[in-house]
């Protein structure tokens, strides 16, 4: 029994550090859009006619009080308004938003503002504790805590793209978490190590939240640029494993690639030589293990500019240059 307690107390303690070291930054979104046309499948939002009211979570990302949410919180919004942990009321505006990841960037004009620590999501491992701080159904600074239940999901976004190595995790999440943080507990505290986005109803505890190294690329670019401009190589592929005989042939420094489902005729990838069953190892100056790696090399190199992809097809190894274009 006194073995048990101090589990417990351990994992108390765990979850109140995370909470301390993040919830001041977690604020609530509070949004009119100008239309019930096209509200979020979440249900965030009202009943419908001329206007909508909604709201969501978010939290604060640089002191100077810019602010990561999501996509689909902001949608259409015609009015945003953000409430600090501390009661203070501020208008927003938006300063992009990117339906292909689900995240949106807000500013406020504020003082003494708190940013959450990010974390690298690539340490999670299934069965980590995560701490999913928010303001459910308006419920302020509401936690939840559970495990991550699954690494590397697919979800659809609102643009129809999936949206490639989602956390699944069993904090249990409700309309008005999306956008909120999902904490890693740690030594400091806890970082923020994904951004909330959905639940599957009518499902238990079965939650997503877009990993923490995707929101830290979409925002850096919003901030920068106000949209995401994605190049397009025009393929459908998956990520498989690799046959430890092409691996050790090859000499090659991974075990997954992009196996090539499809190619667009006439499209950039076509005219340069990809075919359907190649297995794609590289693109850009990275590896391409996965097809997160693929889209995030396509979301980074400017349409229009010549890219290299390394591929194997059979026991060849091709060297090959795709000019992308907008997508």
């Amino acid at each position: 029994m006194i073995g048990q307690e101090h589990i417990l107390d351990a994992y108390s303690a765990a979850v109140i550090g995370a909470v301390e070291a993040v919830a001041p930054s977690v604020v609530q979104l509070q949004v009119r859009t100008r239309a019930a046309a096209g509200a979020p499948a979440q249900g965030e939002g009202g009943e419908g006619g001329e206007a909508r009211q909604g709201a969501g979570s978010g939290f604060v990302f640089t002191d100077d009080g810019f602010i990561i949410t999501n996509s689909h919180v902001v949608y259409d919004a015609e009015e945003l308004r953000v409430i600090l942990p501390d009661g203070r009321d501020y208008q927003a505006h938006l300063i992009g938003d990117d339906p292909d990841s689900d995240l949106a960037v807000v500013r406020i004009h504020a003082n003494g503002l708190r940013p959450a620590a990010l974390g690298d999501s690539a340490v999670l491992r299934p069965g980590r504790l995560v701490v999913a701080i928010g303001n459910p159904f308006g419920f302020q600074a509401t936690v939840t805590a559970g495990v991550v239940s699954a690494l590397g999901r697919t979800l659809r976004g609102a643009s129809g793209r999936l949206i490639e190595n989602v956390i699944q995790t069993d904090a249990a999440l409700n309309p008005g978490n999306s956008g909120g943080p999902l904490v890693l507990p740690g030594g400091g505290g806890g970082v923020v190590v994904g951004v909330n986005t959905a639940m599957l109803r009518p499902g238990q505890n079965l939650c997503f939240a877009i990993p923490s190294a995707t929101a830290t690329l979409i925002a850096a670019m919003l901030i920068q640029h106000g949209r995401i401009t994605r190049s397009a190589i025009g393929l459908s592929g998956q990520t498989v494993p690799l046959l430890r005989r092409l691996v050790r042939f090859h000499h090659l420094e991974q075990e997954q690639a992009v196996f090539v489902t499809a190619v667009v005729e006439g499209a950039p990838a076509h005219a340069a030589g990809v075919r359907a069953g190649d297995y794609i190892i590289a693109c850009g100056d990275g590896l391409a293990r996965s097809l997160d790696d693929l889209h995030r090399v396509l979301t980074l190199h400017p349409p229009g500019t010549p890219l290299a992809v390394s591929a194997l097809r059979g026991a060849s190894r091709l060297e090959l240059s795709v000019l992308p274009r907008p997508r």
